[in-house]
């Protein structure tokens, strides 16, 4: 499902490639074994384009075909490593439609004759094989520079792509950005990788190739084990979140949605992807402590008494009891931890007011009220949009950081929101009557018992 801007796109990125390939001189034909050294760098593009590996649990994917582009640069010119860029169109991946084909092969080329003209402009236009007798660095400069200039156009024809087609096959936003970071660095160790291959093509030949394939295959094993971590780390934040629903049934998808609104604050006032990333987790577990809470207080109709209170009160600790041993939340402890509390002070459980609150929670809690409120509960209807951001911004300064709210507000006219559908109700109830203990209009009731 490729959107007409989209298909437009790829047509003109194909004959644009096609036409200034075809406008440059084949380069180093003249190398007795030219043609077989371009085929076995291609063979060698080949089998590590059809073999990427997911960037830990996200959907992006790498691949190490850069390093065979890079070697063509050196060794063959900038035509070859186009041509050698351009098997990507026969990669064996499954299920790639023909216009991503298109767009992947005239990618491939077009990065590496970008590649090859940089190295030729900053190496006296030479191609062919290292000189050991000259000084590195008359080669690493280029080289290095023919990395970046093959980088940044592959990364720029990526995220064009992107920001034309944002249909369900496409990657999310938070995905992409979270995964620039190391696409773009392992993006860089594989180019510089195709130095390696050209520097021992003086011994080996073509030999190079293949022997260059066994640490590219330990190095795609180790991510395969980082990429399984990350996505056991997932399945472990999922389990806590419908654990968490299971008791609560009304806060179904509520852990999802808040991490999704916590993330869009994080964005929108320039968050680093990494922490961006953090505080999604702690925005999907914030509630993780109501395991703690017994199910009577939480589902219960009527005022609760003042030891009932308190034991709300102390969920976000026994949320931070819960999940305290998993060290990659680091930062998201405390968002965890202090969610619940005010500017003004009055919060919970610490008391914390203003910029004593940790960021992360500040975030959270603006994020955690705008969905409950939006959210369909029995006795009212969801809230509007408009009505909630109204909400928001009648807490801000008491409740919620003005700047934060104005951040969501932001996010939310950019982005827009999904509204959950309305929860379901368990068989086993017949009147439904409790409050949502995270909805800042509809305050808790606390009697005192004799």
């Amino acid at each position: 499902m490729v959107r007409r801007a989209a298909r437009l796109y790829i047509g003109l990125v194909v004959v644009a490639t096609g036409a200034l390939v075809a406008s440059r001189p084949l380069g180093a034909s003249g190398h007795p074994h030219f043609w077989p050294d371009l085929v076995v760098l291609q063979v060698l593009f080949l089998v590590c384009d059809s073999t990427p590996n997911p960037v830990a649990s996200r959907q992006a994917k790498w691949s190490p075909s850069s390093s065979a582009t890079l070697a063509a640069v050196v060794l063959l010119g900038p035509v070859a490593a186009a041509l050698v860029g351009a098997v990507s169109v026969v990669s064996i991946k499954r299920r790639i439609a023909l216009p991503e084909r298109l767009f992947n092969g005239a990618m491939g080329a077009l990065s590496g004759l970008a590649a090859g003209e940089t190295y030729l402009a900053l190496h006296d236009g030479q191609v062919g094989l290292p000189v050991l007798s000259h000084s590195p660095w008359k080669i690493i400069l280029p080289f290095a520079a023919a990395a970046a200039a093959h980088v940044l156009t592959n990364q720029s024809l990526i995220w064009a792509m992107y920001r034309l087609d944002r249909g369900p096959g496409m990657l999310r936003r938070e995905a992409l950005e979270s995964s620039l970071p190391l696409l773009l660095v392992s993006d860089l160790g594989y180019a510089a990788l195709g130095l390696v291959i050209a520097s021992l093509w003086q011994v080996m030949g073509p030999f190079a190739a293949p022997l260059v394939l066994v640490p590219l295959f330990v190095a795609r094993w180790a991510m395969g084990q980082y990429a399984e971590q990350q996505r056991a780390y997932a399945a472990t934040m999922n389990a806590l979140c419908q654990a968490v629903e299971t008791k609560d049934f009304y806060t179904r998808g509520h852990g999802d949605r808040v991490s999704r609104g916590s993330g869009m604050i994080a964005r929108q006032i320039g968050m680093r992807p990494q922490r961006t990333e953090a505080i999604m987790f702690a925005g999907m577990l914030h509630d993780v402590g109501k395991l703690g809470v017994p199910t009577q207080v939480l589902q219960k109709t009527g005022a609760l008494t003042e030891d009932e209170y308190a034991t709300i009160q102390l969920h976000p600790m026994r949320g931070l009891e819960i999940v305290r041993e998993i060290g990659f939340l680091n930062e998201a402890l405390a968002g965890i931890m202090h969610h619940h509390e005010r500017i003004d002070g009055r919060g919970y459980p610490m008391g914390f007011a203003g910029h004593e609150i940790p960021l992360f929670a500040r975030i959270i809690a603006v994020a955690d009220a705008f969905d409950s409120m939006t959210s369909t509960r029995s006795y009212r209807e969801a809230k509007t949009i408009e009505a909630a951001i109204d909400e928001l911004r009648n807490g801000a300064g008491t409740q919620f950081d003005p700047l934060l709210v104005e951040a969501f507000i932001a996010a939310v006219k950019r982005e827009g929101w999904r509204l959950p559908e309305p929860a379901g109700v368990p068989a086993d109830f017949s009147t439904i009557t409790v409050q949502d203990h995270d909805d800042p209009t509809s305050p808790l009731r606390v009697v005192e018992m004799p």
